[in-house]
């Protein structure tokens, strides 16, 4: 009998902080969060092309949420589409910035290096959000 010490890996804790979107066309904004930035489809609730509620995971830990648009004084979530701005976490910049151009994202800003040590690039997805991805993890928190 062969015995292995293992620590069994700790899950991602769950994501505590959503960022939201709205869309015109929310489920081909799913494809290309997925396909160009690499999301995993988690949740999409809705019928046709409507999507009254999805959520979408980031594989290093997080994700969004999103839905379609519906417009209306009645909109309990009136977010305009196009209007969010995301920085995400992730490691091999330049990979991901040619999946991304490789899956037609708008590429604002070619890969880069900051004066506080991370790589990053900035992209538009086809409803006029920004994301930036970059290896800055944030400022250690002080408790």
């Amino acid at each position: 009998m062969t015995t292995t010490n293992s620590t069994p890996a700790v899950p991602e804790p769950a994501p505590q902080v959503w960022p939201t979107l709205r869309a015109h066309d929310a489920r081909g904004l799913i494809r290309f969060l997925t396909e160009a930035f690499g999301f995993h489809e988690v949740l999409v609730l809705g019928e046709g092309d409507r999507v009254d509620h999805a959520e979408l995971s980031w594989p290093a830990g997080g994700g969004i949420m999103l839905g379609s648009t519906r417009g209306g004084p009645d909109d309990p979530w009136a977010l305009t589409p196009g209007t969010c701005g995301c920085y995400v976490v992730a490691t091999d910049i330049d990979d991901l910035h040619a999946r991304a151009r490789k899956a037609g994202a708008e590429i604002l800003r070619e890969p880069f290096d900051t004066d506080y040590g991370s790589r990053d690039f900035t992209a538009r997805d086809p409803e006029g959000n920004l994301w930036q991805f970059g290896t800055y993890r944030g400022q250690p928190r002080a408790d």
